[in-house]
């Protein structure tokens, strides 16, 4: 199975601190990528890197080949077409029907014409089951149709990849499942390769092929679910069995934090 996405030494910061140190990673064509990590952990910051939406301070990425920091704006650009993105609050236009939010990359980006545009559109509602919701606006859809929205319009241009931020964030159990669920048809009938960054663990289960774990900017382990659960890495069970993080207070240290400056 060859690789699609290929992170190579990524580092990061952010002023002083360290936010990504040296993070290399490899995704599969055609698999379900998760990648977990606690609150402050790096995996947002490593999404936005993947998505060319910020530099890193070293490393590389390739997508399809390219070497996204490399190629020119254009290549860029026509790269970013096969790359659909679903973001966590779904990130639709108020302004717009649903229909006309998810024609719109193929009107601003396509020579097809309206009829064609149209019908595409309706395919896609079909296929994330809100067949007629087209002329809703966004504020009348609720939190589970909204990301289902959001999907549709992410598949619009038939991409190769898929990038999902907190798919389930918000929703309740019931609709976070049949969420979990479109992830996977989707997956299937339209061999894409999907890339879900969330913190739910019966999320990660479900769906991941295989799981990559960040903590503190650090990639502890990449590996199936059974791999994950059986790692004998503590922090790695700590994360998945949500164990407190202990926090040791030096009375010195805290004295002078509060007293600096004063």
């Amino acid at each position: 199975m060859d690789e699609i996405i290929k992170v190579s030494a990524l580092t990061t910061h952010y002023g002083t601190s360290k936010v990504l140190n040296s993070i290399d990673l490899s995704i599969r064509r055609g698999e379900i990528m998760v990648i977990m990590g606690g609150s402050g952990s790096g995996k947002s910051t490593l999404l936005r890197h993947i998505l060319s939406l910020n530099h890193p301070s070293s490393g590389s990425i390739e997508i399809l080949g390219k070497d996204i920091w490399k190629i020119d704006t254009e290549e860029l650009n026509e790269l970013r077409k096969k790359i659909g993105v679903a973001f966590q609050g779904g990130a639709l236009f108020g302004s717009m029907t649903v229909e006309d939010n998810i024609a719109f990359p193929l009107r601003e980006l396509t020579n097809l014409d309206e009829e064609t545009i149209k019908i595409m559109t309706r395919i896609k509602l079909e296929i994330v089951n809100l067949s007629g919701f087209g002329h809703y606006m966004p504020s009348q859809l609720s939190g589970g149709m909204l990301k289902r929205a959001a999907v549709a319009r992410a598949i619009i241009m038939d991409p190769q990849i898929l990038f999902f931020d907190e798919p389930s964030a918000g929703l309740d159990p019931v609709v976070a499942a049949e969420l979990d669920d479109l992830i996977l048809n989707l997956r299937d009938a339209m061999n894409i390769t999907i890339v879900v960054v969330t913190h739910e663990l019966d999320s990660a289960y479900k769906i991941a092929d295989r799981i990559t774990v960040i903590n503190k900017g650090d990639l502890l382990l990449v590996g199936t679910v059974d791999e994950i659960k059986s790692s004998d890495n503590q922090k790695v069970q700590d994360l998945i069995n949500r164990t407190p993080r202990k926090q040791s207070i030096n009375a010195e240290e805290y004295l002078s934090r509060l007293t600096d400056n004063i």
